[in-house]
């Protein structure tokens, strides 16, 4: 069993330990911050754009504040602020001037006829606002 005792001088094994530690350094880096796809590459973010953003939400309400240059979006129940205005940047190349969010949370239910007991899935919405003049195309 001499192979997998080999003696190795100092320096040696402490150069090890350092490309070990750089190496425990990057892959911590790389979990933090995942490059999204695309032309993005300036972007910061968690996730990708497409997973951040889900769709727009297209109601009545949400039409009739398009006009004012407000616009909701679905997004991920993760996303934060910052995440959600580098989507909207990354997505439909405006900055947006600010953000509103609002968490709906699961809520049980009872199904008519069945008397059986369900939950709705929560849905967490932003509102962007834009500044005058700018626009986004959901077409």
């Amino acid at each position: 069993m001499a192979i997998f005792n080999k003696k190795t001088s100092e320096g040696e094994v402490e150069n090890k330990k350092a490309s070990e530690a750089k190496k425990d350094v990057a892959v911590v880096k790389n979990k933090k911050a995942v490059k999204p796809k695309g032309d993005t590459a300036g972007y910061n973010l968690t996730k990708e754009p497409g997973r951040i953003i889900k769709t727009p939400r297209i109601t009545e309400k949400a039409l009739q504040m398009t006009t004012s240059g407000t616009y909701v979006f679905e997004v991920a129940m993760d996303a934060t602020k910052r995440d959600i205005v580098t989507a909207v940047q990354a997505l439909y190349k405006i900055t947006p001037r600010k953000i509103n969010i609002v968490r709906r949370g699961p809520r049980p239910y009872v199904a008519r006829f069945r008397n059986r007991r369900g939950t709705k899935v929560g849905v967490k919405k932003a509102y962007v606002f834009l500044k005058k003049g700018d626009k986004i195309d959901l077409a």
